[in-house]
Order: C-alpha cells, then structure tokens, then sequence
C-alpha cells in the first residue's frame, strides 16, 4: 500500500472526485452551454465575416465596372471632342478660304476697275490731244466760216472716234 502515500495517487484521486461531484451537481452542463454559447457566437461571428466579404467583394466588383464605364466615358468623350475639333478646324479653314476668294476677288474687281478708269483717263488725253492737233492743223489750213464749220465737224469726228 505503499502507493497510498505518492503523490500521483492523491492527485487522481481528487480529480476523480471533483470530476464526480461536478457530474452530480451538474457543472458539465454549465460548462458545456458556456462552450455551446461561445461556439454559436464564434459562428455567427464568421458568417458576419462571410457576408461582409462577400460585400466587400460585391462593392469591389462595382467599382471596378464603375472605373469601366468612366474609362469608356472618358475615351467617348474624347473621341468626340478630337471630332469636334477637326470639324471646327475644317469649318475655319473653309471660311478662310472663302474670306481669301473674297479678297481676292475685290481686289481683282478694283484693279480692274482702276484699269478701266486708267484706259477712259489716256482715252480722254487722247481725245483732247487728238482734237487740239485736229483744231490747229484746220485752223492753219483753212480760215474763216468754212474753217470753223470744217473744225466743228473734225471734233465731232475724232470726239465719236476715239469716246
């Protein structure tokens, strides 16, 4: 009986014995409803941590759809913005052209017109110098009535001639 006196027997024995008075006053149950519990709420726990990321997940793929869509906005309106510019570009050029042709066109009608009047000023001088030579060479050739009938009549002439 020597082991009645060892200290690993007196521990098993009180283990023992604890263990049966907690049966019979039934502390396994208080533990086992404490552990029940705590499982539950560990649980619930992870399933708020599931849904949460699966939310987490759900707002990232929106996101990313999101930065899609604005990236495709975003080359739209480029895109329209690069056509806007090239018809604004064309529209300037065309009415350029047209401000050139214009221009050029009144120009061309001044010159013209500066020419027209430049032909009538020499035709005039022409005409004056014509009809002063006309009028001295008939007033040296012939004198009197006659001659200023002759001279009248010679005016007339060149004057139709040459206006």
């Amino acid at each position: 009986m020597e082991f009645l006196y060892g200290t690993d027997f007196w521990v098993a024995l009180s283990f023992v014995a604890f263990f049966l008075i907690a049966l019979k006053f039934g502390i396994h149950r208080t533990v086992l409803g404490a552990l029940d519990g705590r499982a539950v709420k560990i649980k619930a726990e992870l399933e708020e941590a599931k849904r949460l990321k699966e939310e987490a997940e759900k707002l990232l793929a929106e996101y990313k759809q999101k930065a899609r869509e604005a990236e495709g906005e975003a080359q739209a309106i480029i895109a329209q913005a690069n056509t806007e510019a090239k018809q604004i570009a064309a529209e300037a050029k065309t009415r350029l052209e047209e401000f050139i042709a214009r221009r050029t066109k009144m120009a061309e009608s001044k010159i013209a017109q500066a020419e027209q009047q430049a032909m009538a000023e020499v035709r005039a001088a022409a005409a004056d110098a014509a009809v002063k030579a006309a009028e001295t060479i008939v007033a040296e050739t012939a004198k009197g009535a006659e001659g200023k009938s002759l001279l009248d009549s010679a005016i007339k002439d060149v004057k139709s001639r040459l206006g």
